[in-house]
Parts: structure tokens; sequence; C-alpha cells
């Protein structure tokens, strides 16, 4: 009888002190462009336990053209949609530019924040999203859905594991194509204070790859150019990297192949081990050899999938995380300081290529 009651005083418990655990989540959409679809789908995948109530632009075609309910509340600003309440996270879709502003502003009024890639285009706006977050008392989510792939879901056991042994190189390759029409239908792309180059924008998810999967980085020497789109940033980089563990490794990205997107690829070769992981978007486990045997081996084919979006399928699995931290049942996996590490090693590639130097990391202590 005991301990009947028992359970039944800890999910009274559970609920006065978390009141999402018995509810859905309310979430608002900040910017409706092209990635505010795949929000608004890992939404839907996850209804169960949130819902969507708001959407924000100063475009009213934009929010006309996303698949929401009627019943969705629209706001041309953020601070009408932060007015009218009733939000439990702010999903932030707009330019990298604004989302420091966006964060802080979302933060002051006690509301958790999901933010898409890059956090910032600049190391100080991340270091203050972090810290308004902090002061507020609220979550900070940075989206590296990339992380949640099956493919590298894999490949990360792997490396905890100790599959490899010691890691000697590791490449990177992102080579897709954005030509001139898609810089051209906003203002903002290509553009240093609200985008970002190939290598912040559209590899952002890559670089990611290189400490989240191999460790702490060293140093990083870059180069970038601007080869044929006519734009403020770089549309091709390559970065040569040295990781803390001696391991060395590059990047080499493009948005000028032709005709089409060709691959986005992880290559990583150790003492014991051999991985590439390929197809457009890090979607098709291409080589997978091993010293020794494990029954991760057997999942090899059903982790690989088809895809034609570089996005891949990892939106609403972290969207199930996001939900689950707010209720206190889980740990945020991309937090604003996890996502402070890609940052970081951005805003360091951009500052060696700029230099013409290596830069040592990390940027601040």
């Amino acid at each position: 009888m005991l301990t009947g009651l028992s359970a039944w005083l800890c999910v009274i418990l559970q609920y006065v002190s978390n009141p999402l655990s018995n509810r859905r989540i309310r979430i608002g959409i900040v910017g409706c462009g092209r990635i505010a679809q795949k929000h608004l789908g890992a939404i839907k995948a996850n209804e169960a336990d949130c819902e969507l109530v708001a959407l924000c632009d100063h475009d009213q075609a934009a929010m006309d053209a996303m698949d929401a309910d009627e019943s969705v509340a629209r706001f041309e600003s953020l601070d009408k949609m932060l007015e009218a309440g009733q939000l439990d996270l702010v999903s932030i879709c707009t330019p990298s530019g604004v989302h420091a502003r966006q964060t802080i502003q979302c933060a002051q009024a006690g509301i958790p924040v999901m933010t898409e890639k890059p956090m910032a285009t600049r190391w100080q706006d991340g270091l203050d999203m972090v810290r308004a977050c902090d002061d507020a008392g609220v979550d900070l989510f940075v989206v590296k859905q990339n992380r949640r792939n099956a493919t590298l879901q894999l490949l990360k056991r792997a490396i905890e594991g100790g599959r490899f042994g010691r890691i000697h190189l590791v490449a990177l390759n992102v080579f897709w194509t954005r030509p001139q029409e898609y810089y051209d239908t906003a203002a903002w792309r290509g553009t240093w204070e609200y985008d970002g180059g190939a290598l912040m924008n559209q590899a952002s998810h890559y670089v990611d790859l290189l400490d989240w999967m191999i460790g702490p980085v060293e140093r990083v020497s870059a180069f970038t150019e601007t080869r044929a789109r006519d734009i403020e940033v770089e549309d091709t980089a390559v970065v040569n990297v040295r990781w803390r563990s001696g391991a060395l490794g590059t990047v080499a990205t493009t948005m000028c192949t032709y005709p089409k997107n060709l691959e986005g690829s992880i290559t990583v070769l150790g003492e014991t081990g051999t991985v590439r992981i390929g197809g457009v978007a890090v979607n098709e486990i291409q080589e997978w050899n091993f010293a020794d045997e494990h029954p991760d081996d057997q999942l090899i084919a059903e982790s690989n999938y088809e895809t034609t979006s570089v996005y891949g399928h990892g939106h609403p699995p972290f969207y199930q995380n996001v939900i689950q931290t707010l209720r206190g049942e889980e740990t945020a996996l991309t937090d604003g300081r996890e996502g402070l590490k890609s940052l970081e090693l951005l805003i360091a590639c951009y500052r060696s290529a700029r230099n013409g130097k290596p830069e040592a990391l990390p940027l601040s202590y």
C-alpha cells in the first residue's frame, strides 16, 4: 500500500514541479523560410508531445506558405509574439546574424530557445546568447540534427568504443551547389553580417563533427575564396586541422559543384579501422572495416537511407530530446555551450584565412 501511495506521490510531485509533464509543449517559430518547413515537420512528427501555436515573420506570404493549421497565430514581429504569451519554446529560423538578438530577447521574456545553425555569426554574440539564457534560467538549444543521423550514430559509437585505435586522419567533404539564383532570393544571403559563407552556413554541420566526433581541436589553418558567386563571403574553402590527440584532418567545401549537390562525407582512418560515410549528406556508409567484430556491424544496411535533401532526417529526434529536456526527463544533447564549440571552430577558420596563419584554440579561456 505504501509503495502504491509513494508512486502516486511521485507522479503528483512531478506534475507540480514541472507543469510541462502533463501537456503538449507550445512552440512558436520565428522566420518562415526554407528551414522552418523542417521544424514544422518535426513538430508534426512529435504532435503527441508538442504543438505549433504561433508563427512570426515580417513577410505575410512566407507565413501563409507554411503548412500550418488556421488556428496557429500569426505575428509580424517577435515583440508581438512574445507579448501574446502562452509559449513554452521559441524556434528561431531566421538569418544567422539576428539569432543573438532574438535569442536574448526570448530569454529576457523567460522563454526557452531553440536556434538553427550557426547559433551566431560572431564569437561574442554566441557568448552573449549563452550568458543571457543562463541569467534568465532558461534552456538554449542549438540545432545539430546531423548528430541524430543513424549513420553518424554508428560512427560515434565506434569511435567511443575505441574500435579505430589511434585515429590518424579525418577528411570531411561538402561538395554542393548553390547557384547565384539561390543567393539572389534574399538580400541577406551571402553576406558577412547575416549569413556567413560555405563554411559557416552550408558546411556548419560538418565542421561540428570535428569536435563532436574526434575530440578537441588544437589548431586550424584555412584558405577561403569566392570563386564563382557574386557574394561577399566565400563559396569555396579548405581547412587543415590538428587535434590535441595528434590526429590530422581536412575540411573541403564548395558551393560551386556542377551541376548539383554531389557529396557530404566523412572519412576516418585509424590503426584498426577505416570508415567512410558519404552520399549527398552523410546518409550512406560506403566503407566499414575494423580489425574486430561488433554487433553494430550488422546495422549498416538499416542505417543507410535515401535522401535528396541535405538536411537529413534528424530534426524529429532532435525535437524529442528538446521536449524531454524541457520536461526534466533528459539533458540537452546540444545546448548553448555545445553550440559554442562548433562556432569557435568556424570563427577560428575565418581568422586563419583572414590573417594567413594557423589559429590556435580555444579562442578564449
